[in-house]
């Protein structure tokens, strides 16, 4: 079953190539959708998949890449988003 999630990650988690990373992950994982950095200094992250996709991500959030400092990871479920058609960054 496809869910849509919305993830904000806290901690040391911008310019440690979280983004790139996050983008190679969801994409062996089968995810659309998007991750970015926010002025907060978070990295925000939606994306659409099978709800195994989807927890895979989200536990490898809370590590994310070797250079990474991973703080907080908030999950929040939202509407299925069928209009994404890759995983990009933005």
């Amino acid at each position: 079953m496809k869910s849509t999630v919305h993830i904000v990650v806290n901690g040391r988690v911008q310019g440690v190539y979280f983004r790139a990373n996050t983008q190679k992950q969801a994409i062996a994982l089968g995810l659309t959708g998007y991750v970015r950095n926010m002025e907060s200094g978070e990295v925000e992250i939606v994306c659409t998949g099978e709800s195994s996709g989807i927890e895979a991500l989200i536990q490898w959030c809370h590590k994310g890449p070797l250079l990474a400092k991973v703080l907080s990871v908030k999950v929040s479920q939202l509407a299925v988003d069928t209009g994404f058609i890759d995983f990009e960054i933005r």
